[in-house]
């Protein structure tokens, strides 16, 4: 009888059938590539490897799917790609049970439980699960965006931030709120949307243990704590926790409302506050005020709203102990105390703690009568002026 030889790796001890597959193994221990490409240089452990390697130079597809006829470089890959079609997913993670059609995404996956992170940063040192998510890290350091719109020409590091960007052009909205019926493009859109709903904030500051709806919000929340002001104007030095901080200040020095409402015609000096207003015109606010019928898009605009009708005013002015039903109304308070005045005109000089107040003022210049009343057409520059007028109608 003969008896089989057996080949025992001297390293890891793992055993072979033949001494060439030994021969093979080894070479992942000691690092050794005999086998390298004319074109590109890269060494292989051995033949087979550098031959279906090279197909990548040539573009030949040898191996035929005979489902769908797609073509691949290597058998390995049409066998993973055939199991697409069969529905096989014959590794399975002993942790979780999930199963994967192929041994590289299971071991992908349970780094997810160990928190191994063998792929590092070379310019940052952060860590990562996988080889693809570093190359997609670097992008950031090197600045490289390899990924363009065919439409606009944008251009995006990530294939995913493209795939979601092209369906602003395509109109498709294939994520659906299950409680309302707005419709969203990608599903980490639809997924903080239903925060809204469920009033979930899985976000919160490890400092005062307050939660937030999204991870950008307790971004920009940490600022507060850490005073950090990345943001600075290009016109005077002022400094900003927050981009939106930072855009609505910059507003203060242009001074012009350029950006119109289709439905009721009224200017704003951004895109941002256009897009937030016109959400007033929108026919669908689920939540409706049991007082006086108002009804909102979001949960917390109705419970801010409710206070008005509690007289609740829990926020105190700590310098005259006035006291104020909301936080922003606070916050516009307090900057007479600080004399602050955020809002210069252009024209006189003329500077203003509140924004209402500066866009009032602008109207003395360009003449600009936006309240007009119903019953005689009579046009008014500030909206006191035409409440004033339409006590002498009754």
């Amino acid at each position: 009888m003969k008896v089989k030889k057996v080949h025992q790796c001297l390293v890891c001890e793992k055993v072979f059938s033949t001494s060439y597959k030994l021969t093979r193994h080894t070479s992942i221990h000691t690092g050794e590539r005999s086998y390298h490409c004319p074109e590109c240089l890269k060494g292989f452990i051995d033949k087979s490897s550098l031959k279906k390697h090279q197909r990548i130079h040539t573009g030949e597809k040898p191996y035929h799917c005979s489902v769908c006829l797609k073509d691949f470089t290597g058998l390995s890959s049409l066998k993973q790609h055939q199991r697409v079609h069969t529905g096989e997913k014959p590794y399975h993670c002993s942790v979780c049970l999930k199963d994967f059609s192929d041994k590289s995404s299971l071991n992908k996956h349970q780094r997810i439980h160990t928190g191994e992170k063998p792929y590092h940063c070379s310019v940052c040192l952060k860590d990562f699960i996988n080889k693809s998510s570093l190359y997609e890290h670097q992008r950031v350091h090197t600045g490289e965006k390899p990924y363009q719109c065919r439409v606009c020409h944008k251009d995006f590091r990530q294939s995913g931030h493209l795939n979601a960007h092209m369906k602003l052009h395509t109109g498709e909205k294939p994520y659906q709120c299950s409680v309302c019926p707005k419709l969203f493009s990608v599903k980490c859109a639809l997924v903080r949307h239903m925060r809204n709903h469920t009033g979930e904030k899985p976000f919160q500051c490890p400092v005062c243990q307050k939660d937030f709806k999204q991870s950008c919000h307790l971004n920009s929340h940490m600022r507060l704590h850490t005073g950090e002001k990345p943001y600075q104007c290009t016109v005077c030095p002022k400094l900003f926790s927050a981009k939106s901080a930072l855009v609505r200040h910059m507003n203060t020095h242009a001074g012009e409302n350029t950006h119109e409402c289709p439905e009721c015609q009224k200017m704003f000096s951004s895109e941002s506050f256009l897009v937030k207003h016109m959400t007033l015109h929108k026919e669908y606010k689920p939540y409706k005020c049991s007082k006086c019928q108002k009804s909102f898009l979001e949960e917390e605009n109705l419970v801010k709203h409710l206070e008005i009708h509690t007289g609740k005013t829990p926020y105190k002015c700590s310098e005259c102990q006035k006291d104020f039903s909301r936080k922003s109304n606070l916050i516009l308070h307090q900057k007479i105390h600080e004399g602050e005045k955020p809002y210069s005109c252009s024209l006189c000089s003329q500077s203003f703690a509140h924004k209402i107040k500066f866009e009032n003022h602008m109207r003395s210049h360009n003449t600009e009568q936006p309240y007009q009343c119903s019953r005689c057409l009579e046009s008014f520059s500030h909206k006191i002026n035409l409440v004033n007028h339409m006590i002498t109608h009754i």
